[in-house]
């Protein structure tokens, strides 16, 4: 056995006495579940094969000439011989890929346990112990919960007092302003997923869009523009919505919330993504009595 070869040798001895040494005053039990021994076993492994696979091929450098057909390009004079893949490559690549498959599938599977999935286990475990105790909670209590709620997760976009940080974000102050009723009419409305479907564009134009914009702006006060008419027959003679069927357009109701929590909506600083993975029941509701206040 050559220097080398010891060297080489030594070295994989000394990266698995150190492991040890680390698991040892770690104290970290190897067998108390597969990942542990698989890692230990996989960072054995990879020592000893390193150790083996540098010996062979700095050996075999020392020793094999080339041969073989020369392929018909080359750089600067420089070719390359049209051998084979060398059989322990392709051995290698095909062990790595049915240890990957044995490992996803068996040695720790999607199922297995996870921080992430004990974390997710007692989020879960804590959303239903707040949803019970907080069911019948009073609209004082609703209000002040959604005003935490709302602070934490919509007062970066919309401004700490809803006024969507001076038209960067909607305006809870108020339901809707002229302008944005305007680009709804001009390009028509469906991001929030309403069982009436899209509201298509151009239903006005010209000054009957101009009246219909200032009159639903306005709180839909005052004399009703005959032009508003087209605008009934899916929002309702009284423009709340026929009954969670479209969007409300007097105030943010539960129907509004949940739409708009449940899909998101595109504004001018991007989009809002949705929310009704991130907060329960409950804190919807709190959080719909909550923007209900900023408009009253």
């Amino acid at each position: 056995m050559n220097g080398l070869m010891i060297k080489a040798l030594a070295f994989a001895v000394v990266l698995v006495l150190a492991t040890i040494y680390v698991v040892t005053q770690l104290n970290i039990d190897i067998f108390a579940d597969s990942v542990n021994a698989i890692t230990m076993g996989g960072a054995i492994a990879v020592a000893i094969i390193t150790a083996a696979v540098s010996v062979k091929y700095i050996n075999q450098m020392k020793t094999d000439t080339a041969s073989g057909e020369l392929a018909d390009e080359n750089w600067d004079g420089i070719g390359e011989y049209k051998n084979e893949l060398p059989s322990g490559w392709a051995y290698s690549y095909l062990g790595v890929f049915l240890w990957s498959m044995w490992y996803g599938f068996f040695g720790y599977p999607i199922n297995a346990y996870s921080q992430i999935g004990e974390y997710n286990e007692e989020v879960l475990a804590y959303n239903k112990k707040f949803e019970e105790t907080h069911k019948n909670a009073n609209a004082e209590t609703l209000k002040e919960m959604g005003e935490s709620i709302y602070l934490v997760q919509c007062s970066q976009c919309h401004g700490a007092t809803g006024d969507g940080l001076s038209g960067r974000a909607h305006d809870f102050t108020a339901r809707m302003n002229k302008e944005q009723i305007l680009y709804v009419i001009e390009n028509g409305q469906n991001q929030l997923g309403y069982p009436m479907g899209a509201m298509p564009a151009g239903m006005a134009s010209g000054e009957a869009a101009e009246e219909i914009a200032e009159y639903i702006a306005g709180g839909l006060k005052g004399e009703v523009p005959a032009s508003y008419g087209a605008c009934t027959s899916c929002h309702g003679m009284d423009s709340k919505g026929n009954g969670g069927m479209s969007p409300n357009l007097v105030t943010y109701d539960d129907a509004l919330m949940k739409q708009t929590l449940q899909h998101g909506k595109k504004g001018i600083i991007g989009k809002m993504p949705a929310f009704n993975t991130l907060i329960t029941p409950v804190q919807e509701k709190a959080l719909t009595a909550y923007i209900q206040s900023l408009s009253n």
